[in-house]
Protein backbone atom coordinates (compact mmCIF):
# COMPACT_ATOMS: atom_id res chain seq x y z
CA UNK A 1 0.00 0.00 0.00
CA UNK A 2 2.78 2.25 0.95
CA UNK A 3 3.98 1.58 -2.30
CA UNK A 4 0.90 3.11 -4.13
CA UNK A 5 1.59 6.46 -2.38
CA UNK A 6 5.12 6.68 -3.68
CA UNK A 7 4.17 5.80 -6.94
CA UNK A 8 1.84 8.80 -6.78
CA UNK A 9 3.32 11.35 -5.05
CA UNK A 10 6.80 10.74 -7.17
CA UNK A 11 5.39 11.90 -9.83
CA UNK A 12 4.64 15.34 -7.50
CA UNK A 13 8.40 15.56 -7.47
CA UNK A 14 9.74 15.21 -10.57
CA UNK A 15 13.10 16.39 -11.57
CA UNK A 16 14.16 15.99 -7.23
CA UNK A 17 15.67 12.89 -7.37
CA UNK A 18 19.56 12.52 -6.29
CA UNK A 19 19.18 9.25 -8.46
CA UNK A 20 20.72 8.84 -11.33
CA UNK A 21 21.01 12.52 -12.01
CA UNK A 22 17.35 12.85 -12.34
CA UNK A 23 17.62 12.00 -15.54
CA UNK A 24 14.60 9.95 -15.47
CA UNK A 25 11.43 12.08 -15.70
CA UNK A 26 7.54 10.96 -16.38
CA UNK A 27 4.93 9.12 -15.36
CA UNK A 28 5.96 6.37 -12.98
CA UNK A 29 4.62 3.55 -15.10
CA UNK A 30 7.61 4.64 -17.41
CA UNK A 31 10.46 4.63 -14.83
CA UNK A 32 12.08 1.13 -15.22
CA UNK A 33 12.28 1.78 -18.70
CA UNK A 34 14.43 4.82 -18.28
CA UNK A 35 16.89 3.56 -15.73
CA UNK A 36 20.26 3.27 -16.78
CA UNK A 37 21.91 -0.41 -18.49
CA UNK A 38 22.75 -2.95 -15.70
CA UNK A 39 20.31 -1.51 -12.65
CA UNK A 40 17.82 -3.63 -13.55
CA UNK A 41 19.21 -6.85 -13.18
CA UNK A 42 20.83 -5.51 -9.93
CA UNK A 43 16.97 -4.69 -8.77
CA UNK A 44 15.60 -7.92 -9.36
CA UNK A 45 18.36 -10.29 -8.07
CA UNK A 46 17.61 -8.06 -5.17
CA UNK A 47 14.09 -8.24 -4.93
CA UNK A 48 14.44 -12.83 -5.61
CA UNK A 49 17.21 -12.48 -2.88
CA UNK A 50 14.82 -10.83 -0.40
CA UNK A 51 12.03 -13.30 -1.72
CA UNK A 52 13.83 -16.62 -1.61
CA UNK A 53 14.84 -15.53 2.42
CA UNK A 54 11.15 -15.08 3.31
CA UNK A 55 9.83 -18.10 1.68
CA UNK A 56 13.09 -20.19 3.15
CA UNK A 57 11.89 -18.36 6.88
CA UNK A 58 8.50 -18.46 6.58
CA UNK A 59 7.35 -21.85 4.58
CA UNK A 60 7.79 -25.62 5.53
CA UNK A 61 10.26 -27.51 3.33
CA UNK A 62 7.63 -29.18 0.95
CA UNK A 63 9.72 -32.60 1.48
CA UNK A 64 8.78 -32.39 5.07
CA UNK A 65 5.11 -31.78 4.46
CA UNK A 66 2.20 -34.13 4.02
CA UNK A 67 0.52 -34.20 0.73
CA UNK A 68 -2.59 -32.58 1.78
CA UNK A 69 -0.80 -29.03 3.19
CA UNK A 70 0.85 -27.98 0.34
CA UNK A 71 2.30 -24.17 1.44
CA UNK A 72 1.95 -25.02 5.32
CA UNK A 73 3.94 -22.17 7.13
CA UNK A 74 6.57 -22.67 9.73
CA UNK A 75 5.02 -22.10 13.47
CA UNK A 76 7.02 -19.82 14.61
CA UNK A 77 6.72 -17.59 11.49
CA UNK A 78 5.06 -14.19 12.02
CA UNK A 79 4.02 -12.74 8.41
Amino acid sequence: MLAVIGFLVGEAVEGSSFLFDASISGPAISHPGQVPGGWDALIIAGIGFAELQRAKTGWVDPADVKFDQAGALNSDYYP
